[in-house]
Order: structure tokens, then sequence, then C-alpha cells
């Protein structure tokens, strides 16, 4: 986009120009969708710039919001070490890269073409071509024994380099945070470079007054463009939208440095933040004891859209029983979110042997994932496999319908500090749906659950405790779906709530009028 066309349409928006910042593709993180579409609804002219999954940029329009997926070329996700050979640790070892491969390839070949040329000679009668082959047969032997031992130290250096569990390892780490402070992610992730390259120079030409920056990679992202426009005599504000608390977070990426280094980057930049926002009251508190925050960041909920467009509410929304194949008297039990290891999910499969007839249906973003294909496994270890049903994610605003048709919500998470602190998306999303839960003891939600009644709340990681849980809630699910009839939990807990929070952020922020959403009149319930 040039730089007139991006003149051009801010003298269109006289409310001004949100840049909003997201380390992901958009598609599947609801909050960021909702916060783009409500900003721009409301007045705001609204980008949203997210990552693109491959080397092209894409490019689509969420209500009036504009979204841009950026290549974000990663060069810098090995850090420097990985690229030197290590003369001291591992003398033998070939230099990093495809040339170990490259030589035990070569040396397959070889010997294979030395077999075939002697069996070439035995089948010609030949004595003078196969003792001709002798020496090259004996030399790729020792030459085959030589590179299969530097192949070896090759992959054990490799495996060394991503362990980091040497003294000089630690050691090296150690010094990098001790001399550099927050600023030692340059050493320890230097792939938050690689973000800032292709990010930066897209939020400059864009000229926003304000920056949206989502979570701990793009705090960094926004705080950067913000003090590049005050070089340039232009105030830029920046809202840092906090979505879990960085230290007690199950680190996504396994290198013992990641982890280390992106807490150094949010320390160096959360100051930077003009304002705050985060999930919960909890969760800011922390923030501000870590951080020193002036203020204690809003809270925004992530809670589901109460009405949705017109043309939202044509496109049909999918049958979940139908998808999984089964009609509407058979138990189903649901979950919907993010799918790893610390989520639990294994427990709703291990589970099913205890739980006759019931079936269990994952909404997940990627079906077809390594941990999602070892759910399946192991149901056809235990003989469950026809109940489980692997499905992918709908739209933000088809999730509450789509769920309803469950009899159970699960959130079967494990004990985590970031798990303990908040009531997640998904806690929302079943509530709106109206299901009945099924939650583990994590604090802030298995607290709620138990206050409201609206489900059971069982032990987490115990199996046991578990489908007593899920029979107490299909025994009797009247007695739970009734507590949203008789309460007003749902008031509160819907997105247009949340939205004029954020909008109230944006307009303090910049000096304007808090704004009216302009399509307001032409929304349908959802």
């Amino acid at each position: 986009m040039s730089a007139d066309k991006v003149v051009a349409q801010r003298r269109e928006s006289p409310r001004g120009r949100i840049v909003m910042l997201v380390d992901n593709g958009v598609n599947g993180d609801s909050r960021v969708q909702k916060e783009a579409r409500s900003a721009a609804a409301a007045g705001w002219d609204v980008v949203l710039l997210g990552k693109s999954p491959n080397k092209n940029e894409q490019t689509w329009r969420l209500g009036d919001a504009e979204v841009r997926l950026l290549p974000v070329p990663g060069p810098m996700q090995r850090r420097r070490y990985e690229y030197r050979r290590a003369i001291l640790r591992a003398p033998l070892a070939y230099r990093p890269g495809p040339l170990a491969a490259y030589r035990k390839q070569r040396m397959k070949a070889w010997r294979a073409d030395l077999n075939l040329r002697l069996i070439e000679a035995k089948l010609a009668g030949s004595t003078l071509r196969k003792v001709a082959l002798i020496p090259p047969r004996l030399g790729s032997k020792v030459l085959s024994k030589w590179v299969s031992l530097r192949a070896g130290q090759t992959r054990s250096l490799e495996r060394r380099r991503k362990d980091m569990t040497s003294r000089l390892d630690r050691f090296s780490t150690a010094f990098w945070q001790r001399t550099m402070g927050v600023r030692a992610w340059r050493r320890l992730d230097p792939f938050l470079w690689d973000l800032e390259l292709a990010y930066g120079k897209v939020i400059d030409a864009l000229e926003p007054d304000l920056i949206h920056a989502n979570d701990f990679r793009m705090i960094g992202v926004g705080a950067r463009a913000k003090l590049r426009a005050k070089g340039r005599g232009r105030e830029v504000k920046l809202v840092w939208d906090a979505h879990e608390f960085l230290p007690g977070i199950k680190p996504w990426n396994p290198h013992p440095r990641w982890h280390i280094a992106q807490c150094a980057h949010e320390s160096e930049y959360a100051k930077h933040a003009d304002a705050v926002t985060t999930v919960s009251a909890t969760l800011g508190e922390m923030l501000v004891e870590r951080h020193g925050l002036a203020a204690a960041p809003e809270i925004v909920l992530n809670a589901p859209d109460a009405e949705i467009s017109p043309d939202q509410a044509a496109e049909p929304v999918p049958d979940l029983r139908a998808l999984c194949g089964i009609g509407p008297d058979v138990p189903l039990t649901v979950y919907s979110g993010a799918a790893a290891p610390q989520r639990g999910l294994d427990i709703m499969v291990e589970s099913l042997p205890r739980l006759p007839g019931v079936h269990v249906a994952f909404v997940v973003l990627r079906p077809n994932s390594e941990y999602m294909t070892s759910l399946l496994v192991r149901a056809a270890e235990l003989g469950v496999a026809e109940r489980v049903h692997i499905l992918p994610y709908v739209p933000h605003y088809q999730v509450v319908p789509f769920l309803s048709a469950a009899d159970v919500g699960v959130i079967p998470i494990h004990h985590w500090p970031n798990h303990e602190i908040a009531l997640i998306t998904k806690f929302f999303e079943y509530s709106h749906a109206r299901l009945p839960f099924v939650v583990s003891d994590v604090k802030t939600m298995g607290d709620m659950v138990a206050k409201t009644g609206q489900g059971e709340v069982f032990t987490a990681e115990d199996v046991t405790d578990y489908v007593r849980a899920v029979k107490a809630v299909l025994e009797d699910p009247k007695k739970y779906r009734g507590v949203y009839d008789d309460r007003g939990l749902l008031a509160e807990w819907t997105w247009e709530a949340q939205a004029e929070i954020l909008d109230g952020v944006y307009s303090r922020l910049l000096d304007r009028p808090r704004g009216a959403a302009r399509t307001a009149k032409s929304r349908v319930a959802a």
C-alpha cells in the first residue's frame, strides 16, 4: 500500500487510525477478530497486521477492518552459534547445514554403484574386474565408517545445542542475562528481530494514531514503532493487550532460551505502553507488580458476540451432531479451543471406557496435528475410536450455536500458573451456548463454576473424578442449564459490553469523543 493511499484513507476516518498487531494468522483468534471488527464499526480506521503462514502477503476485510498477513522470513530463528562449527566441543562434526546428510548419501550411492559393478563382473565371469574392485570396496567401507562417525558427532552436537544443558551452555545463557539484562533477548532469541523487520516498515507506512499490540511478542514491535514515530515528530499511542501471564505459561517452544528471551523482551518494552488491557483482574494485578505499571489494566473479557451482522446470521451453522454422525439422544461432551498436552484432552479419551455410550467432540484449529493424532491412536487402543470425533474450527460468530448441540462443555486443563488466573474464551462460549460445565479445579474457573452452579468441578488429571463429574451432569442436565435462566449470568459476558470498554481506552488516549457502532441498527441477535 502506498503512502498516498494511506493518507487518503486517513482523511475518511476522523476518529483516527488504529493498527492492530498479532503474532498469528488471525483466523482462529476470536479475540483479535472481534477487536478489529468492533473498533472499525465504532468509526476507527482499523488495519490488522498478522503473520502469513507462507511467503505470500494475504489480505481481506473483517467487517470494515482491513486484515493483512505479512510474510515473516525466519533466518534468525537459528542462533549465531548454530551456523558455526564447534571445533572444541565436537571436532569431527561437519559444519551446520546439509553437508552431513549429503556425505552420508554420497557414500551410500558409491557403495551401491560398486555393488552393482561387482554383480556385473560376476555375471561376465571376469576375475580381473572383481579383483580390481577390491581396493575401492575396501576404501568405501572405511570411508563410510568415517562419514558415519562424523555424522554421528554432528547429530549429537545438534541435540546438545537444542538441549542447552551443558555447563558451557548454562554459563553462556547466564552471562548474557547478567551482562545485558532485559536486552538479552537479542542474543537468546534473535527471531524477534525477524518479526520486527517484517512488521516495522509496514507500520511506519500506515502512520497510525494508535497501535494495539496483542500479547508478548508484539509489544516490542509496537513499542519500537512508537519510538520511531516519536523520532520523526509524530505522537503515537500504544495499547498493550496482555493475553496471559508470560512467566506462568508452558513454553510452546522447547528451546531452553526461548522463554527467558520472551520474558526479557516483554520486560524491556512494557514500560512504553500508554495503556494496558488484559483478560482478568487477577492477571492485571500481576502485571502491575511485575512491570510497575502506573495504572491497573482495563479488563476486556473475551466474551462472545450477543449480536452479529445479517450476513453472518444468514450463513448456515454446521450441525455438530451431524458432523459426528450421531443422533439427538446420544450423550455428547465437547471441547473447543487450543489443543496441547497441558490442556488435558487425554482425560476425555481415557474416560470413555467408563462412560458407555458417551461420545467426545474436539473442535480444534489443526485436527490433523501430532497431538490430536496421538489421541486417536489412544482411542483405538482403548476400543473407543468410533466415539471420538475431531472437527475443525467454525467462524467465531458461529461458535456458540454450533456448540449448543452438545450436552456438556469440558475444560480439563492442568494446573499451570497461567491457567489459574482467568476465565478463558471457551468459558464464555460454553456459557452462552448454555452448556453444563465439567471443569478441572483450576482456581478462577473452578471457583466460578462452583459459585454459579453451572456445572461440576473435578480434580485435574484425575480420570475417576472426571468420570464422576460427567455422570453427575448427564444424570440431571436441567439442573445445570437452569442456572442460565434463573440468574443474570450472561448480561455482562457479551463482546458488545467489552467493545465499549476498549473504545473508551482508545478515545481517552487520543482525546476523541466516545464512538457508537455504525452498524448497530443492522445487527441481529446471535
